[in-house]
């Protein structure tokens, strides 16, 4: 595995480059579990947990420290052991190493690993990744979107202009509840996509989907990857209210919130 040099912050492009590679590196540990299979066990909030997050949550946190060494790295797992850095100074990362668990266990394909830079509260740098079939997703905010193939080829991707009367929703499948449907309802739906993990961001950057609307708790590791992707392909994403959805809570706890793209 790849282990990182220094690089400046102020080069988005190189930076986003090295990130995308350090996702590819750590989903390559991931389908070692995935394959071979991995002891679960289970955290205090009832969530489980696998030896393939905790082993891609250690790789990418060292190397992340290595490539911008001045800014810190707020990770799921090492957060959960209670490694909480100092953010004061209002640039960190965001990581889910293994976003998605229970579709990881469950063999399904759409698990994710997530990599966000916040800078003031905003997300402005992002690389997502699909171990099982080899896509890294990138954006950089005001600089456009892109999909990297497992060849490393890559093309733009932007969100896509939708239809009021054919919405096309796309929502957790592990995450139904009354409050989400009700709000569904209320729009002219013409499919709904259950999909896992950061990967619904993904769908809509990409022009495959309008709206994911999310009413149920999430985390700042969870979002902040897709949403960095989202915004830098043109889409949005708000508090039910409409506000602008910021990073740098306490607890690091998101609200409800809605991205979309036009």
């Amino acid at each position: 595995m790849p282990l990182f040099a220094a690089t400046d912050p102020a080069d988005k492009v190189a930076l986003l480059n090295a990130v995308a590679i350090l996702a590819r590196a750590a989903g390559q540990i991931e389908l070692f579990y995935y394959r071979v299979g991995t002891v679960t066990s289970t955290k205090m909030d009832g969530s489980i947990v696998t030896a393939a997050d905790q082993a891609a949550d250690t790789y990418i946190v060292k190397n992340l420290n290595l490539l911008t060494p001045n800014i810190p790295v707020v990770a799921e797992e090492s957060f959960e052991a209670g490694e909480i850095p100092d953010i004061s100074y209002g640039r960190f990362w965001l990581v889910d190493s293994l976003d998605g668990t229970k579709e990881f266990v469950n063999d399904s394909i759409d698990f994710t690993v997530n990599i966000g830079l916040i800078w003031d509260g905003i997300p402005i740098l992002g690389a997502l990744h699909t171990p099982e079939n080899g896509i890294v997703w990138g954006g950089i905010l005001g600089e456009g979107a892109w999909e990297e193939c497992k060849d490393g080829t890559r093309k733009m991707i932007a969100v896509r202009k939708s239809l009021p009367d054919k919405l096309s929703v796309v929502a957790s499948r592990n995450s139904q509840n009354p409050e989400l449907d009700a709000y569904i309802r209320k729009m002219h739906v013409k499919e709904i996509l259950l999909r896992g993990s950061a990967l619904k961001f993904a769908l809509i950057a990409r022009g495959d989907a309008d709206i994911y609307p999310r009413t149920s708790p999430t985390m700042e590791w969870d979002t902040a990857a897709g949403h960095a992707l989202l915004l830098a392909a043109g889409g949005t994403m708000t508090k039910f209210d409409g506000s602008r959805f910021d990073y740098g809570k306490p607890n690091f706890l998101n609200e409800k919130f809605i991205a979309r793209g036009l």
